[in-house]
């Protein structure tokens, strides 16, 4: 492989159906739209639309839904040469999505036996996560055996050639067995990874972090391999400590709220962009708010990922 990614990422891959009829509910509903979703997913669609060089390793299932994620990857610009196509017949997790004001959203997963938690280690190349800057782990990955096992053999793959990690904590909670087994896989990673990122809530998922302050969650990583860690608390914003002792604080920017989902992926994409573009912390901070408020404002996720010149006339204006 020739061309180095800037990023790759592992995990889900799926199917969002996202309401027409906003401000009813999903009782009442009858039309939807369909989307690629899928946290990693999304991410990667958005560092492709930001103009980042990325790719996916994902299990997707061998249907039409399957393909439409496929076409739309090579529509973006998402390389799709490591997703593979399930031999088994599991079919790709559907998301039902439910906007009853700009406040109220909230969402349906179908997970039950699905092709992206049978992701195997096989299909895990070691010269496509060799050849990249950036790997993107997504939590959910690490709920369920064979996936699990996939995301641990692509992070070990990533140290061994010195690829940075970024973990993305992703918790849902209708895809793990309890949340002892949540915590002890969400610390694990965070203590190999090399950029941590979620929202208060997720990271209270680990037992050890509950009972600390952002500050203090920081420093209990640091002390293993982490050297950034991004907590987000949604409309208060996002603070983020790296290990040379600074703290940065993240505002968020006003919106036009349609509904509430999208945000944390549209964040990540653009902060990791910024981060891949050499930008400094406060100014990654910006352009994850900005892209942040930017999804909010729209009926999708993946489609309104916004482009680097969108993020930053927002980022003007509001200044």
């Amino acid at each position: 492989m020739s061309n180095k990614k800037q990023i790759i990422a592992i995990g889900r891959a799926a199917i969002d159906l996202n309401s027409i009829e906003i401000n009813r509910p999903m009782e009442e509903t009858e039309s939807f739209r369909k989307y690629v979703g899928g946290s990693p997913a999304n991410i990667m669609i958005g560092t492709a639309k930001l103009g980042l060089d990325v790719g996916m390793i994902a299990n997707v299932s061998d249907d039409q839904h399957g393909r439409f994620i496929t076409n739309y990857f090579e529509e973006v610009g998402v390389d799709t040469s490591q997703i593979h196509v399930d031999e088994d017949g599991h079919k790709i997790g559907l998301t039902f999505t439910e906007i009853k004001s700009p406040s109220e959203s909230s969402i349906l997963m179908y997970r039950e036996e699905v092709a992206d938690l049978y992701l195997a280690p096989e299909h895990v190349d070691e010269s496509y996560v060799k050849n990249s800057e950036y790997l993107l782990i997504s939590g959910t990955a690490l709920a369920k055996s064979p996936s699990r096992e996939s995301v641990l053999k692509a992070l070990l793959l990533a140290k061994k050639h010195n690829v940075q990690v970024i973990f993305e904590l992703d918790y849902r909670p209708y895809s793990w067995k309890d949340e002892e087994e949540t915590s002890i896989y969400y610390e694990l990673v965070a203590e190999q990874a090399d950029v941590v990122i979620g929202t208060r809530d997720e990271f209270d998922m680990v037992e050890r972090y509950k009972a600390l302050s952002d500050k203090e969650i920081s420093e209990l990583l640091f002390k293993a391999n982490p050297h950034l860690v991004v907590i987000k608390h949604g409309v208060q914003g996002s603070n983020a400590f790296d290990k040379e002792g600074n703290t940065y604080e993240g505002k968020a920017f006003k919106a036009n709220v349609v509904k509430t989902f999208g945000a944390g992926d549209s964040y990540a994409a653009a902060f990791i962009y910024a981060l891949v573009k050499g930008k400094s912390v406060e100014e990654a901070l910006k352009y994850g708010a900005a892209s942040a408020a930017i999804v909010v404002s729209s009926h999708s996720s993946s489609e309104a990922m916004p482009t680097v010149d969108k993020i930053e006339n927002l980022i003007k204006e509001q200044s």
